[in-house]
């Protein structure tokens, strides 16, 4: 594989203008048909085999028209102080916003809180629930501005009317993450490189990479029911991993030069060693990505395999316009260890070269590799203690900011009808195999009603056919709660004792069951998912470096990071540490996708460190090093490369826990926390020290699996002996 790329490398040097034309037309064919694409709405969101799903579906058989994933809104009316809901000016108010807001094209009904009965015991609070024929997500905004305008015009006669439910849901947007995430790998950059045109071509690379991934999926959004959420995963990852694979061939590129080797053979060689790392980097983060398939919830499928995309955009780009854009560059790249004017001039050549930090920092290492490795390992498992304690849910209202109007009416609600009314229950019986359906009907309310934590069980209401009926059920506790999700399941077995007798079929859904059966499906997922990515990782990475021990002991080191970083997520958004620095308004359980997308993401970008500085080790290994020699330096030529790498990927992660979302700000501070853990703990210490006290031992294949494995020759050991490099050195063969 080196040979073929280091050749590919010093093509695209020499063809720059051939290369830089295909990838522009290739953002303008993308940009053209993201602007010309149909606008798409809210990918359909939908959750194959779970009993929430099901219901779901027999709604729209047996009730058509009455759009049972239709948004909804609750508009929530509270009497000023003294006064009652029912006061003759307070009830004119309400039936006026009630018969605006039926004026809606999109509306379905809307519920008149005297005849619906939604006024609190105590007269002081009541509410008008609204049904849409389209999702949230698909609303028009003239039904949000009608909704809003509604309420405002209640606010104006003297009352408190706040707004809950899905209607409001606006579609995400991507605030200034992207750009703090640039401006700090920016700096990185120059600091890195001492150049402002070596730091602006990782950014300008992985900026065109972004730009095609990202309008391809905008294109291709309408066909394939992507949602916008695809394209912001896409643009996270796509950034971060496009930056670092730009950075690692740039830096090998000054290297070769520092050799003394000219423009174009650097290229080559760039892309035929750093460039290896590069293609085996991006296959396990694209390995983990595609490997989300496995949990069979689209939307996630979905995400993944868009995100992928991006990725095998950013390898390309890679191993093509980064040695194109050099060729461009000329001399304005300088060699290792020479500084231009921006941050001062090189060394003189007779001053002695003074050990980089990393060469000192991998000395330390390999001269106490027990205590560093206890350290770190102990640290991370004191880090990862909180996990222990991981509560699983999805958000609600209830999880919004205070300063939100759907955070206010969660209140509202649950002030004045308790908390359990902010998640009612729908219960559906299909009762189209029984003989008498009434009967079943009433046996299944009355064994409700029976049950721990229900407050209210309504009538059945069955459809036109007498065959099926819906119930709604209310809790006595919020959605979120574990004695909710307690309710749920005991429903379901009592539904299993009513079919047994009745051959009716009783099924719980609604918003609190769908996300109760979401939690479950993916933590039934997560040991299969770990299972598959870390395997088929594991035989990759025993491909790249020959040997069982080195995969291994990767594999195990990011385990202690996720863990470790599962754990300062359950600190700070369930127990509420340093809350108030991360700006978090509401504790509570963490959101259910959380683990099993940290494993996926983090454990792609894990392996890209991993690989970047353990080839370097091996390569230094393979050409004749002792084996503590070679982790030095490994450390001498990667450990600042590596670093920044993990910085910028830190920025452009960290600048999501800006965000109002709570979702996306956990998001952004866990992949922030994992990826801190595992650059700076795993690969800069317990990597080393491992490797120190292994020796030998870490380079160990069995004969007969080293005969069998393909030599993908990461290393550049080809290039070496095709150009007479090091000929009197022996090589040595793990």
């Amino acid at each position: 594989m080196a040979t073929f790329l280091y050749k590919l490398g010093r093509l695209s040097f020499r063809r720059r203008h051939f290369v830089a034309l295909i990838w522009v037309a290739l953002l303008t064919l993308a940009g053209v048909g993201a602007a010309s694409a149909p606008a798409a709405g809210n990918s359909s969101f939908s959750i194959p085999g779970t009993e929430a799903q099901k219901a779901f579906d027999l709604l729209e058989q047996r009730f058509p028209g009455t759009s049972a994933d239709g948004a909804t809104a609750r508009v929530v009316f509270k009497a000023p102080s003294g006064e009652k809901m029912t006061d003759p000016g307070n009830k004119a108010t309400v039936q006026e916003t009630v018969k605006e807001l039926s004026d809606g094209s999109e509306v379905v009904r809307v519920t008149d809180p005297y005849r619906a009965k939604a006024v609190s015991k105590d007269g002081t609070i009541a509410y008008a629930q609204v049904s849409y024929k389209v999702s949230g997500m698909e609303l028009d905004d003239a039904a949000k501005d009608a909704l809003e305008d509604s309420a405002q015009d209640a606010r104006e006669a003297g009352l408190t009317v706040e707004i809950g439910g899905d209607a409001l849901q606006a579609v995400p947007h991507t605030g200034s993450s992207e750009i703090i995430g640039i401006a700090v790998a920016a700096v990185v950059l120059v600091i890195t490189f001492g150049s402002l045109v070596a730091a602006g071509l990782p950014l300008l690379t992985a900026l065109i990479g972004v730009g095609i991934g990202v309008s391809t999926i905008t294109g291709l959004a309408s066909a394939l029911d992507l949602g916008s959420t695809t394209s912001t995963l896409a643009m996270m990852i796509g950034l971060a991993v496009g930056i670092d694979y730009a950075l690692f061939i740039v830096s090998r590129y000054r290297a070769e030069l520092a050799e003394g080797r000219e423009r174009e053979e650097a290229a080559g060689r760039a892309a035929g060693t750093a460039g290896s790392a590069v293609v085996f980097a991006g296959l396990t983060v694209v390995i983990a990505l595609v490997g989300l398939s496995v949990v069979n919830i689209p939307m996630l499928t979905k995400m993944g395999i868009a995100a992928a995309g991006t990725v095998a955009i950013a390898v390309l780009i890679a191993l093509t316009m980064v040695p194109a854009l050099l060729g461009y560059a000329g001399r304005k790249v300088k060699p290792m260890g020479e500084k231009g004017k921006l941050l001062g001039r090189a060394k003189k050549q007779d001053q002695p070269a003074k050990p980089n930090l990393g060469t000192r920092w991998a000395s330390f290492v390999v001269r106490r590799p027990v205590a560093v490795l206890l350290l770190g390992v102990i640290g991370l498992g004191a880090a990862a203690v909180p996990a222990t304690y991981l509560e699983l849910g999805l958000p609600d209202d209830g999880s919004q900011p205070t300063s939100t109007t759907q955070r206010r009416a969660y209140d509202l609600l649950s002030e004045g009808f308790g908390p359990g009314f902010n998640g009612p229950l729908m219960v559906v019986v299909d009762a189209k195999d029984s003989d008498d359906p009434k009967a079943v009907f009433a046996e299944t309310g009355d064994a409700i009603k029976g049950l721990k934590d229900v407050v209210t069980v309504t009538p059945a209401q069955p459809n036109k056919a007498g065959d099926t009926a819906t119930i709604t059920v209310i809790p006595g506790s919020k959605p979120s709660s574990v004695t909710t999700e307690n309710l749920v399941h005991g429903i379901r077995d009592a539904g299993a004792g009513i079919k047994a007798d009745t051959d009716a079929n009783v099924l719980v859904t609604g918003s609190t069951a769908m996300n109760i059966d979401v939690s479950e499906k993916l933590n039934d997922a997560l040991v299969p998912y770990l299972v598959l990515v870390v395997g088929l990782a594991f035989l990759l990475l025993i491909v790249v470096f020959r040997s069982i021990l080195v995969p291994l002991k990767a594999a195990l080191g990011f385990l202690l990071s996720v863990m470790a970083a599962l754990g300062a997520v359950v600190a700070v958004f369930q127990w509420g540490w340093l809350s108030g620095l991360m700006g978090v308004e509401q504790t509570g359980p963490v959101m259910s996708m959380m683990p099993i997308f940290m494993v996926g993401v983090v454990f792609g970008l894990a392996m890209d460190y991993e690989v970047f500085l353990v080839t370097r080790m091996r390569e230094a290994y393979v050409h004749g090093e002792k084996p503590a020699q070679a982790v030095v330096t490994g450390f001498r030529h990667g450990a600042r490369v590596v670093t920044a790498a993990a910085v910028i990927m830190m920025a452009v992660f960290a600048g999501f826990i800006g965000s109002s979302e709570s979702m996306v700000k956990m998001i952004g501070f866990g992949l922030a926390i994992a990826v801190f853990f595992d650059a700076f703990v795993v690969r800069m210490a317990i990597v080393p020290a491992v490797l120190a006290l292994l020796g030998r031992k870490a380079w160990w294949l069995p004969r007969w699996l080293d005969r069998a494995l393909p030599n993908v020759d990461v290393e550049g050991e080809g290039l070496r002996t095709a150009s007479g490099d090091d000929g009197d050195r022996e090589l040595v063969r793990a």
